[in-house]
């Protein structure tokens, strides 16, 4: 099929590659416009416009995908078929009814579970097992079209949100391709998401991501990890934003009882307070410095002493 391809993270590439190593036709590719990024905040195109660019494939930068230039360009290529991954914008339905096949999006959850834009950190942030990757019809409403295919993935205890989409990228890239052959060979037809099971995953904010020491042990983990790495895991001390990395363990026994939030320094260890067990903290970085070993931040501001709370 002659096909377009709309994605904008790094999180999009391994669909892309997948694509253009496929027996498809990749015409054009579709991604938001420049942006700032990196610590410098310089303007730049989206690594899947950089990708597309090293690989001499046109790419669109429509600042809405309804804008009429667009349209008519859209038009112009006629595609059988317009894939999606990570494309970061709602598809108006002028612009869906252009390809013969529609828009098929990529979606890092198993539907009709955590239809949004995290998937991937409500499933760690809400304690999932598994989740998945599944290819759907693109409709009005949000991620409720009709499913083409499902992959599954566990997830880890260790997993954080970056590490658990990165395998997801690469299995869905996989699917896609399989559902663009399938749709190609008229061998798939899209069925019905089922009507129970629907759950949301809104943008995750840097207010979700501060991490609320009165949760229990486990549930303050998983909020670190579904943070990690965007927006960040944090928390405060003196009025100083502190960012978090995965915890280091929970600690089951043998400790004093410590406050939520209460520091205690025991050797090489820094222990958090929690709604139940104590954690220990395994990297921090402070606002304005780098990363380092949670010992190393507490060794340089003289933690030791009882009496710091997080928070």
């Amino acid at each position: 099929m002659r096909l377009v391809f709309a994605g904008t993270p790094e999180t999009a590439v391994p669909s892309l590659d997948a694509l253009l190593k496929s027996a498809h036709e990749v015409a054009v590719v579709v991604t938001r416009p420049d942006a700032p990024a990196g610590r410098g905040l310089r303007v730049a195109p989206s690594p899947v416009a950089q990708r597309a660019e090293s690989a001499g494939i046109e790419v669109l930068k429509p600042a809405r995908p309804g804008d009429p230039g667009f349209l008519d360009r859209l038009r112009q290529i006629a595609p059988d078929c317009c894939a999606v991954t990570a494309y970061g914008a709602l598809i108006p339905q002028r612009t869906l009814d252009i390809p013969g096949h529609g828009w098929v999006n990529l979606h890092f959850s198993v539907l009709p579970a955590w239809r949004g834009a995290a998937p991937v950190q409500h499933a760690i942030l809400h304690g999932d097992d598994v989740t998945g990757a599944t290819t759907f019809q693109i409709v009005a409403e949000l991620d409720a079209g009709p499913v083409y295919g499902v992959v599954t993935e566990p997830i880890r205890p260790s997993d954080t949100a970056g590490e658990l989409l990165e395998r997801l990228a690469v299995s869905g890239a996989e699917l896609l391709v399989a559902t663009m052959d399938g749709i190609a060979s008229g061998d798939l037809v899209a069925r019905p998401q089922p009507a129970a099971g629907v759950s949301l995953a809104p943008k995750i904010t840097p207010d979700d991501a501060r991490v609320r020491w009165v949760d229990p042990a486990i549930a303050a983990g998983r909020r670190v990890r579904a943070c990690t790495p965007v927006p960040g895991a944090w928390t405060v001390l003196a009025g100083t934003r502190i960012k978090l990395w995965p915890f280091a363990g929970i600690v089951t026994g043998g400790q004093d009882a410590l406050r939520p939030g209460q520091v205690q320094v025991q050797g090489a260890q820094v222990l958090v307070g929690t709604g139940t067990q104590p954690v220990q903290l395994g990297d921090v970085q402070p606002q304005g410095k780098r990363r380092m070993p949670a010992a190393d931040w507490a060794r340089g501001l003289r933690l030791g002493t009882p009496g710091a709370v997080l928070g």
